[in-house]
């Protein structure tokens, strides 16, 4: 079973719930949820959900592991077997994509280019980075998505070929549409808007910072495990930049706009998949 939607949705209780009275394994679909550092900060499952049920795929990596679409669409494999019941639940919608419409297999960027794009983005702006981009690449892309952008700049600079060139030549999925129950979990913008903002007051009383604190030393704002929504802040408020009730209200702005963009491109990308309205 596929469940896809954006953060605070209830997704992922509903994952645990099925896989409570049906069985099952529940795979992390969400980029976010990966990275080791980010228990609280990314609302992954609690040791007490996790004992409730298999979970696979969350708080694996280590900070500067490498990680893309790629990389999850092969570890994700051997989950998708259809006698272990697999349950795969985020709000990554790129890897439903990739996982049920096929991926081009693009080679990985080295990471001096990936630097340079970091640099690059943090002296001029992601709109440096767009302007950068091929024709084509640039009239599809999402353009209010930095990561996508980047990831954009780094193909073309790693390979002399456009994102959108190398997406022509998607291969089959792993896992068609038509084998697979899929759900998109829907929720009306105040409610889940009201949701994310008491969501990220909880995080903090059940230690968000201390997660921020621990990466203090080793802080890189354009690594991938630095994207966690509301990480920039708090380290911005652990770096006395910035007094915490300003830290928490962009933190929560910042979850809001994420939201919206997960539920735009889910409305998109994932326009025929079967929709839940959430109960929040």
């Amino acid at each position: 079973m596929l469940i896809a939607g954006p953060t605070a949705s209830g997704k992922s209780a509903l994952a645990l719930r099925i896989a409570e009275t049906r069985g099952g394994v529940i795979v992390n679909a969400d980029a976010l949820q990966v990275w080791s550092c980010w228990q609280v900060l990314t609302a992954r499952p609690t040791p007490a959900e996790t004992a409730c049920a298999p979970h696979a795929l969350y708080g694996h990596l280590q900070p500067g592991a490498d990680w893309s679409v790629g990389h999850w669409l092969r570890a994700v494999a051997p989950y998708l077997d259809a006698a272990d019941r697999p349950i795969l639940v985020g709000g990554t919608g790129l890897y439903f994509t990739a996982l049920t419409e096929g991926l081009a297999e693009i080679p990985p960027t080295p990471p001096d280019i990936r630097a340079e794009a970091g640099r690059i983005e943090a002296t001029r702006g992601i709109a440096a980075l767009l302007a950068g981009l091929d024709r084509e690449t640039a009239a599809r892309i999402d353009r209010r998505n930095p990561a996508r952008i980047r990831r954009a700049w780094e193909v073309l600079r790693a390979t002399g070929r456009g994102l959108a060139d190398w997406q022509a030549e998607t291969g089959p999925p792993l896992l068609p549409l038509d084998r697979a129950a899929a759900v998109v979990v829907e929720a009306g913008r105040d409610a889940l808007a009201a949701r994310i903002d008491a969501r990220f007051d909880a995080m903090l009383a059940a230690g968000a910072l201390d997660e921020a604190r621990a990466v203090l030393d080793t802080w890189d704002p354009a690594a991938l495990w630095a994207k966690a929504i509301g990480a920039p802040e708090l380290v911005a408020h652990l770096r006395g930049e910035i007094p915490l009730a300003e830290a928490t209200d962009r933190a929560k702005a910042a979850s809001r706009q994420y939201a919206k963009r997960q539920r735009s491109w889910m409305r998109n990308r994932l326009r025929n998949w079967p929709r839940l309205a959430a109960t929040l």
